[in-house]
Order: C-alpha cells, then structure tokens, then sequence
C-alpha cells in the first residue's frame, strides 16, 4: 500500500498508509493527522486541509482545477508555489512516499 509522510510545522512527521483512490485529507482526518481539519468532508471549499506538497512529488500530481485555484487563494496560510488542497489529491501507487508539509494555521 502507498505511503504519504506529513510533516508537521515542527519538523514532527507521521507516516500513513493510504489505499490507492483515497484522497490524503481522507487519510489524515482517519489516522488522527493534527492539522489537517476537512471542515467542508472534501468538496473542495473550506481550503482547511491545505499542503505544502515537496517539490519532487508536484509533476506527479494532476493538476490544480479552477474550484482548488480558488479556494486557495483564500487560505489562512500563506499560499506558496507547491500548495495544493489534501482533498483534491487522490493516492496512487505513483505517489508512494509523497512527503508533505502542514501549514501552521488552517484557520
């Protein structure tokens, strides 16, 4: 089963295994990931599982939507060049080992 490493604004991380088609705010609210609240359950409108995705992994990922562009742009945190919404990120075996970021605030 593929991984994903969040890592905490501390430099704490957490090692989850995700079944593929899961999405990564999905697996954190169930594994108890701190930080990652999913206010609106994933329909891409509360930006409350928003991540810094490490830069080696962002090619992999499909790309961002107008709906994500959107509520990114309305974070708490500070939108960065490899933010993207935990919701919006669907597991695959390509992504094993994707690392993570935690911003420090989500609300």
């Amino acid at each position: 089963m593929p991984h994903v490493v969040f890592i905490q604004p501390t430099g704490e991380s957490q090692t989850v295994d995700v079944a593929s088609g899961t999405s990564l705010m999905t697996a954190a609210v169930k594994h108890g990931v701190e930080g990652i609240i999913g206010e609106c359950g994933g329909v891409c409108m509360c930006a409350t599982c928003h991540i810094y995705v490490r830069e080696d992994f962002l090619d992999k990922l499909p790309p961002i939507m107008d709906t994500e562009e959107a509520v990114l742009d309305v974070t708490n945190a500070e939108r960065l060049s490899n933010s993207r919404l935990s919701c919006q990120i669907k597991m695959t075996d390509a992504l094993d080992g994707l690392t993570v970021t935690i911003p420090s605030s989500q609300r």
